[in-house]
């Protein structure tokens, strides 16, 4: 990972206290299933140290501090696929795990129009520790797994679990899923074709309502050295809101899901 210098020269103090939790977790760790689920933006917690980011309740509940509904729909599909699912347990307002740490939007000022008073003028041990608190451990167990998975000779492709708010900057966004690549991911464009034989083109956005770019970090920084294929999967948060979305979100990716394997042969 590129990290930015701490220009002070001081040592950054540890962003968690010793009782607080891990920045990650894993379900089904060591699972043979060849999907590895990720969250990047899976968790909203905000260590105690930093308080409350200067934010009310009601934003930290909102779409800037997390993805909402990606820790139960990728809960529901690690059981139902029998997969490892590795999320991260804070907040991307403290540091967004899916951007390079050198990046200034890594730690946002600004997320959707509200500043994140937590984030303004800090040091570079400010950010040195959010990078070895909280994305360094994340993006360690990623790369464990994925070495584990290698020395077993288990096939893998990467699931990258995101959602999207329903509107945006006055916007609807229509689409029910949209599959997130480079286009350079053959298992990625089998499950747009899929979803949109399923659903019709309308409801399934090709790089929409994001594309994958320079900005994304985790699927090329473990992807891509490896040569695994991959999906960034966007769901509509509002189809996942609830614990009922969740599941009937997940029972329709997990017929999808080996499908569109066995649409790429290769792999």
């Amino acid at each position: 990972m590129t990290e930015p210098a701490n220009k002070s020269g001081a040592e950054s103090t540890p962003l968690l206290d010793a009782d607080e939790a891990p920045p990650w977790i894993a379900l089904n760790p060591g699972a043979a299933s060849p999907f590895l689920l990720l969250g990047d933006h899976a968790g909203r917690l905000i260590p105690r140290a930093l308080g409350t980011l200067g934010l009310p309740a009601a934003e930290r509940r909102r779409h800037i501090a997390w993805d909402i509904g990606v820790a139960g729909l990728g809960e529901a599909l690690s059981d139902l696929l029998g997969a490892t699912f590795i999320r991260q347990r804070f907040s991307r307002l403290v540091i967004d795990c899916n951007r390079d740490p050198a990046r200034p939007d890594a730690i946002p000022a600004v997320s959707d129009g509200v500043e994140i008073p937590g984030n303004l003028a800090l040091t570079p041990g400010d950010r040195a520790a959010r990078i070895a608190g909280i994305a360094r451990p994340y993006h360690a167990a990623i790369a464990a797994e994925l070495d584990a998975r290698a020395a077993r000779d288990l096939p893998t492709v990467l699931i990258s679990l995101h959602s999207f708010t329903p509107s945006m900057d006055g916007l609807d966004r229509p689409w029910a899923f949209g599959v997130l690549h480079a286009g350079d991911s053959a298992f990625s464009l089998a499950a747009l074709s899929r979803l949109r034989a399923e659903l019709g083109e309308a409801l399934v956005g090709d790089n929409q309502p994001y594309r994958m770019d320079e900005v994304d970090f985790t699927v090329p920084a473990h992807a891509g050295p490896r040569g695994l294929d991959y999906v960034e999967l966007e769901t509509r948060q509002d189809l996942i809101a609830t614990a009922a979305g969740q599941r009937q979100a997940a029972r329709r990716l997990v017929h999808l899901l080996p499908r569109v394997l066995a649409d790429v042969p290769h792999l």
